[in-house]
């Protein structure tokens, strides 16, 4: 009995596409039909969008070309003059806008730091197991839960000069009172600590899921290689949270640039305008200066700042790939 030689199967033609590129059995009727399903589940999200965020940010630049006062009929048409004013000195609105420009850069150097090294020394510490992990990350995420106004409040009574609580246990023991909210540099620490208390664990949580996506075979030949824990901390760990650490510094900036609750609440941009921040310089000019068109035009100011920030951030996010040898 002969053995039945083995059948390779074979796949089907492929018909190559046209000189056109389409494929040649495109229904036109079926792409308009798809295009038709693909509107219809992106309409109530571009509704939204437009309504909620391309609206109100044309409406905002449109308000930075007039002199827009809610207490006038009129709002007369003045062009770039609200911008030109922000970069002269000597007017009304240039001293002020660059001062919590300032306010808010300080802001922003002294908490990014501490709210990039912080959170991934827990997640590093917390992504090892033991007895109450799941307890302890819980108890450090916890206060992102909080509202800015509980956070503002909550310091506020923890840090008053007059009544505050740790002022009141520094009288006990022999200690000047600090005046954390009214004096400098402390009404930086006043501001700073808060922040980092109610956000780092927030950077925690991401920092622990890019660690848990970096596979333990690269920790197990670092450690068979003789790598101690800090060369596999640095060659391992840093590498594999690349794309994360870059995530996380982009949103950390935006969110400190943006601060406004806590300077609000805590220090009442005090001393004098020291800490006032540049969100509360838009509010007070917009708000009860009632100047809409110059808060306006410092609004789109800090977000060409920030939209330039986030660009270079990402920039650094990109995979390099090396490029294709040429045949």
């Amino acid at each position: 009995m002969s053995a039945l030689a083995p059948v390779a199967a074979q796949a089907p033609p492929v018909e190559k596409a046209g000189g056109n590129g389409k494929a040649p059995n495109a229904d036109p009727a079926v792409m308009r039909a798809g295009l038709g399903t693909a509107l219809l589940f992106l309409g109530p999200y571009l509704v939204l969008f437009v309504m909620f965020v391309l609206g109100p940010i044309l409406y905002g630049l449109w308000i930075s070309l007039h002199q827009w006062d809610f207490l006038l009929p009129g709002k007369p048409f003045v062009g770039l003059k609200n911008y030109a004013d922000l970069f002269t000195g000597g007017s009304t609105t240039a001293g002020p806008f660059w001062n919590s420009m300032r306010a808010t850069g300080i802001f922003t150097l002294l908490s990014v730091p501490l709210l990039m090294v912080l959170p991934l020394a827990l997640a590093v510490a917390l992504n090892k197991k033991f007895w109450g992990r799941n307890a302890v990350r819980a108890i450090f995420f916890a206060p992102y839960v909080l509202g800015v106004a509980v956070i503002g409040l909550l310091w506020r009574y923890l840090l008053d000069p007059n009544v505050g609580v740790l002022n009141y246990y520094l009288d006990q023991i022999g200690i000047d009172r600090i005046p954390f909210t009214t004096a400098t540099p402390w009404v930086w620490l006043a501001l700073v600590v808060p922040t980092i208390w109610w956000t780092a664990g927030y950077n925690m949580v991401i920092f622990l899921a890019g660690l848990q996506e970096i596979s333990p075979d690269l920790y197990e030949a670092a450690e068979l290689d003789g790598a101690s824990a800090w060369q596999r901390f640095r060659h391992v760990t840093l590498p594999g949270l690349r794309p994360v650490t870059i995530f996380v510094l982009t949103i950390t900036i935006l969110a400190s640039a943006n601060v406004f609750g806590q300077s609000y609440l805590i220090t009442q941009g005090q001393p004098g305008e020291e800490t006032r921040t540049v969100i509360m310089q838009i509010g007070e000019e917009g708000l009860r200066q009632f100047n809409m068109g110059a808060a306006s035009a410092m609004s789109t100011i800090l977000t060409l700042a920030l939209l330039l920030i986030s660009v270079l951030s990402l920039s650094f996010m990109r995979e390099r790939t090396p490029k294709e040898s040429k045949a």
